[in-house]
């Protein structure tokens, strides 16, 4: 029980410390809205307001639970005397009575199921990897640390600054129940805005549609940040036709705040922030008012909340929109071609392409997308109807954009922005016909009930119980995660075996948010790439330098040498190693010897490292200009040059030039050679030197991984003993072998 009591405390004085920011931001700027859409806009613009006061905490390395509970007692008792906990807007008109009672047992219901699975303990496969795996780094390094080696880190974490907040005093569980937080602050969102706007009946049925979604549910009990995402754009719609219908220059301010905090918790949900600019520029012009003071102000509040962002990335890893846009801004950090491989797998989710079966998947069956909707999403373009009302053209027309984006990821999940638009659409066109609404939210509530669920779709990603005993934790945390989520005990595995300070290299995840080692996992980064490609050059012949290309010519006094790419194709270029000749010998390596080259220049080094598992490469399809350049820092004198590349490289045609100083570059050889050898042996020691060299000693190696079967059989070829095994997982230690 004290740990369920610290659990609530975290998630408890996160949610207070949103409302009050935004409370005292209503109060100052003037604003009142009706007594049911205080808290819930308060909630959103709020949580703005703090997760920006956690990101420059944890910038100043004050990210610290004693400095955490203060600045909770500084705006819990500066609302107070401020007294912005006073409710004094106007009630709506009461929905009519059937609707009342149906919403009120649905929502305590629902709420209830919500609320227990929230507080369980978190084993979600996002939330207990990279989520929270991230919000206990910062925890423990108390703020921002430097992080290249897990893109997820790049990503914008509006809504894990609130669960930083939470997470210094409950953990996991608390940053879940605040996502819980947003979760049943959506249908009151939903359903504010109907009744506002002269459709009550259709937002009570909307509101339904949202809270029992199973996607809404098990994603929204959970550490992610999705359901949270969507009660921020939808209130940024809400807010901005208030703005529309009363022109209060006032809204404007949490308009851009929670714009921005849409940039600042999800790169997709950034399309609020043109949506709402464009609203604010045309019906500015419209009244034939100055334009550019209300544009400035929005803008001003959408910079202080998105900005700082991209300014951390800027300065870790030299890309502002990072994971993405890397052929705009070249690093080392996330490989250009990883960003197109990686968003082709999203819009495949291996070989879902039919679109027929990505509705079904979505709304019906909800296991190859992760989650489902709803059945009654298949009936969602009936919602097209509403377009004959100005209201629902405004709806759709919302909705539409924040779908648009859907197909660059088309897992359930991402659907979820757009899906409370088409759930008011859909219901403002079924309140047409008498009963029909009641009928199909009735269904909607009844069939999403997760008993009644594991009937229908047995295989979904859906909540499964109301899990009271391990909310309360009655059933001990580590007894409930350890029957429940492999994933948990793989990551105790190496809390328990892998000393401190150590990093692990993995190719899948692991459940990062339950150890205080660092996880490098394979496909997470440009240097985890590099880990992975050189046990790829061990594990697998075709991976494995098999190719000499020689270059003859007359001897020839060169300060540098330049191997240049001419042709354009969908390979890539890359060499393990160059090496100069003399006279048939190798040159002698000398310290004062550069390399660079371009593209990648940053892994320039490895093709002249002497270790044949390691390679430059280019990282994208390669095109005329690319090349790999080595200075010797005097004239030496050579005959030829040799690569060792792998032999995958068909499109690639090299030409030679060396620099004299006098004559500049001249060409040297344009016609190289091509020797096809077979593996060079010991391949297995030169990774796993390459390793030990890297400060790695640790590898996870789970039965699905493509290292598994070699591990099993040649695990002596890398030095590596077998510390322990749990589950599907082994972890290897690289001793080393004794030279030869």
């Amino acid at each position: 029980m004290p740990q369920a009591f610290y659990i609530l405390l975290g998630a408890g004085l996160a949610v207070a410390c949103s409302l009050a920011c935004g409370r005292l931001i209503f109060q100052r700027l003037g604003l009142r809205f009706h007594r049911e859409e205080e808290l819930p806009f308060a909630l959103v613009c709020g949580a703005a307001l703090l997760h920006l006061v956690v990101f420059t905490l944890a910038c100043l390395g004050g990210a610290r639970k004693a400095v955490f509970l203060a600045v909770a007692v500084c705006l819990l008792g500066w609302a107070f005397r401020r007294g912005a906990w006073k409710r004094s807007g106007r009630r709506f008109p009461p929905l009519p009575m059937p609707w009342r009672w149906a919403l009120t047992a649905l929502y305590a219901a629902y709420g209830f199921l919500y609320f227990t699975n929230a507080m369980a303990p978190e084993m979600s496969p996002d939330g207990s990897s990279y989520h929270l795996g991230l919000v206990a780094r910062y925890l423990r390094d108390h703020g921002f640390s430097r992080i290249t080696t897990n893109m997820y880190a790049n990503l914008t974490q509006g809504i894990e600054m609130l669960y930083l907040f939470a997470f210094a005093f409950g953990r996991h569980s608390s940053a879940a129940l605040v996502h819980c937080a947003f979760t049943l602050a959506l249908p009151l969102l939903v359903l504010n805005h109907a009744r506002r706007f002269g459709f009550p009946v259709a937002g009570a049925g909307a509101a339904i549609l949202v809270l029992c979604s199973p996607l809404v549910g098990v994603d929204g009990t959970t550490a992610y940040n999705d359901v949270a995402v969507t009660a921020l754009v939808f209130a940024v719609f809400s807010l901005l036709e208030i703005w529309l219908a009363e022109r209060t220059q006032a809204l404007l301010i949490p308009i851009g705040l929670a714009a921005g905090f849409c940039f600042a918790s999800k790169y997709t949900a950034a399309l609020a922030i043109p949506y709402a600019g464009l609203w604010i520029l045309w019906r500015t012009w419209r009244s034939r008012q100055p334009v550019w003071r209300p544009l400035a102000t929005f803008a001003a509040c959408v910079l202080l909340m998105a900005a700082p962002w991209m300014l951390k990335n800027w300065i870790v890893v030299g890309n502002p929109l990072s994971p993405f846009a890397n052929r705009l801004f070249p690093n080392p950090n996330v490989r250009i071609s990883f960003e197109a491989e990686y968003l082709e797998l999203m819009r495949r989710y291996g070989d879902v392409t039919d679109w027929k079966e990505i509705v079904l998947e979505a709304t019906t069956r909800g296991q190859r997308l992760a989650g489902m909707l709803g059945a009654v999403f298949l009936f969602a373009p009936l919602g097209f109807l509403a377009l004959r009302q100005r209201e629902g053209r405004r709806i759709l027309l919302a909705g539409m954009l924040l779908f648009s984006p859907y197909f660059n990821n088309i897992g359930a999940r991402f659907l979820l922005p757009s899906m409370p638009f088409f759930a008011l659409a859909l219901s403002m066109t079924l309140a047409r016909a008498p009963a029909v609404l009641p009928i199909v939210a009735a269904l909607h509530a009844i069939t999403s009930w997760p008993h009644v669920l594991t009937h229908i779709a047995p295989g979904a990603w859906r909540l499964n119980r109301i899990p009271i005993s391990a909310a309360l934790r009655l059933t001990p945390e580590e007894k409930f995660l350890t029957e429940r989520f492999p994933a948990y005990v793989t990551a105790r595995m190496v809390e328990d075996f892998v000393p401190a300070g150590e990093r692990v290299f993995a190719f899948s995840g692991v459940a990062e948010a339950y150890t205080t080692r660092e996880i490098l996992v394979s496909y997470q980064s440009g240097y985890n790439n590099m880990l992975s490609d050189v046990l790829w050059a061990a594990l697998f012949p075709p991976a494995a330098p098999t190719r000499q290309t020689h270059f003859h010519f007359p001897a020839a006094e060169v300060r540098k040498i330049r191997v240049w790419q001419a042709a354009s194709g969908t390979g890539q270029w890359s060499v393990n190693e160059i090496r100069a000749l003399t006279e048939v010998r190798e040159l002698p390596r000398r310290p004062e010897w550069r390399v660079t080259a371009w593209p990648n220049h940053w892994d320039a080094p490895l093709a002249a490292d002497n270790n044949l598992t390691t390679r430059w490469k280019t990282w994208e399809p390669i095109r005329p200009g690319m090349f790999y350049e080595l200075d010797f820092g005097r004239p030496e004198l050579i005959d030829g040059v040799m690569l060792e590349t792998v032999n995958d490289q068909a499109e690639v045609q090299l030409k030679l030039f060396g620099f004299t100083g006098k004559e500049g570059w001249k060409p040297l050889s344009i016609e190289p050679k091509h020797i096809d050898l077979p593996a060079v042996k010991g391949m297995r020691r030169a990774a796993a030197e390459e390793f030990r060299a890297q400060g790695i000693r640790y590898i996870l190696v789970n039965r699905n991984d493509p290292t598994d079967a070699d591990f099993r059989l040649n695990a002596a070829g890398y030095g590596a003993r077998k510390m322990a095994e749990r589950g599907d997982t082994r972890l290897y230690y690289l001793e080393g072998l004794p030279n030869k």
